[in-house]
């Protein structure tokens, strides 16, 4: 359980450290455009991103 959570984690990073590292100047750009959006907006983004990665858990599990 302890070595998934951990793996887990390090996917986390590496995937988030690919756009910064493979395009920094976009990425920057992507963050300035985001400050721009309302709570509302953000927290749809959130919700969004929570279903997605329920879902790929799901069909990761039934494999």
């Amino acid at each position: 359980m302890v070595a998934a959570v951990v793996a887990a984690f390090a996917l986390l990073l590496i995937f988030e450290g690919l756009m910064p590292f493979a395009a920094p100047g976009r990425w920057k750009d992507t963050f300035r455009r985001i400050l721009e959006f309302t709570d509302g907006q953000i927290r749809f983004l959130g919700l969004i991103s929570i279903v997605v990665g329920l879902i790929l858990l799901f069909v990761v599990s039934l494999f």
